[in-house]
């Protein structure tokens, strides 16, 4: 009993830090408010206001902000260059970015002492994955965030080629594209908005088309934005200039879409010879081979 007590009391309170530290840790992630917020508010008049988070939410994010201006964590360019490729742009998202790389590693030395077999080296492992694993979901989201607005580009000129010839400058255009979208392709929907309040806010144009070119770092993205500039700075009819990027932006997407189904018959050879062809053979001769084991064996007798 006395072997067993202590032990006891330090796995029960081991068992509520993490259950503390799992309940910080889903009060710091983004609600499921944050995917819905775009939708209602480009139907308004403004746009980008963040929701307002939860009072426990808020309270923890206090505490962390307080603990990162201690610490000396202060946000940087590259940071923040970071998080809005990630699409993560309110003013929460340096703290809990903050919150979740501080108390992942905590999590992860109490998780592993529940590891009987070499704890230190699981400890350090978990450690390690928990501190890097809020960069990998950064990259992972601004990887997807990135293909996403590739893929959405081309029908948003066409949308936008529609509100030119509409009688729309390129300004409304940018705005009346970015709500339509706001069901279908989000992200773009998120940066064409965006680029109207900075130019509401006294952004010169072309300066707010070059900041949303180095926020989601797609190469069409800056194509499109230097296209709207030379336009712009040159006076070059805009409709024109549109139509016949847009066409050039889904001929690309097209080829790439022919360049992967082209790679298709080459992928498909490994799960043929590993998995299928095995299989074929087994079903096949598998009969045949039974067969002729029974005639061998009998003859032998």
């Amino acid at each position: 009993m006395s072997t067993t007590g202590p032990a006891f009391v330090i796995s029960l309170m081991a068992t509520v830090f993490c259950a503390v530290a799992a309940i910080a840790i889903f009060l710091l992630m983004p609600g499921p408010e944050a995917g819905k917020r775009l939708i209602r508010v480009t139907r308004g008049s403004l746009g980008l206001d963040e929701a307002a988070p939860s009072p426990a939410r808020s309270a923890l994010l206090k505490v962390v902000h307080f603990a990162r201006t201690r610490l000396g964590f202060e946000q940087n360019e590259k940071l923040r260059q970071k998080l809005l490729a990630a699409g993560l742009r309110g003013a929460s998202a340096v703290d809990t970015y903050f919150g979740i790389r501080l108390l992942g590693p905590v999590t992860a030395i109490v998780a592993g002492t529940f590891v009987r077999q070499n704890p230190f080296f699981w400890i350090v492992v978990l450690m390690i994955a928990a501190y890097l694993a809020p960069d990998v979901w950064v990259d992972y989201r601004s990887r997807v965030r990135r293909a996403r607005i590739r893929r959405g580009l081309p029908d948003a000129l066409d949308l936008m080629v529609v509100c030119v010839d509409a009688g729309l400058g390129i300004d409304q255009a940018l705005l009346r594209a970015g709500q339509e979208l706001a069901l279908s392709q989000p992200e773009i929907s998120e940066e064409f908005i965006h680029i109207n309040f900075e130019q509401r806010a006294g952004k010169p144009r072309i300066e707010a088309w070059q900041s949303m070119a180095e926020r989601t770092h797609v190469d069409t993205v800056k194509n499109f934005v230097h296209m709207l500039a030379q336009t712009d700075r040159f006076g070059t009819p805009l409709v024109r200039a549109l139509r016949v990027f847009a066409d050039s932006v889904r001929q690309k997407r097209r080829q790439q879409a022919e360049e992967l189904a082209a790679k298709i018959p080459v992928k498909l050879i490994f799960p043929l010879v590993l998995f299928i062809f095995p299989s074929i053979f087994i079903v096949l001769l598998g009969p045949a081979i039974i067969l002729i084991s029974k005639n061998l064996s009998s003859i032998f007798k």
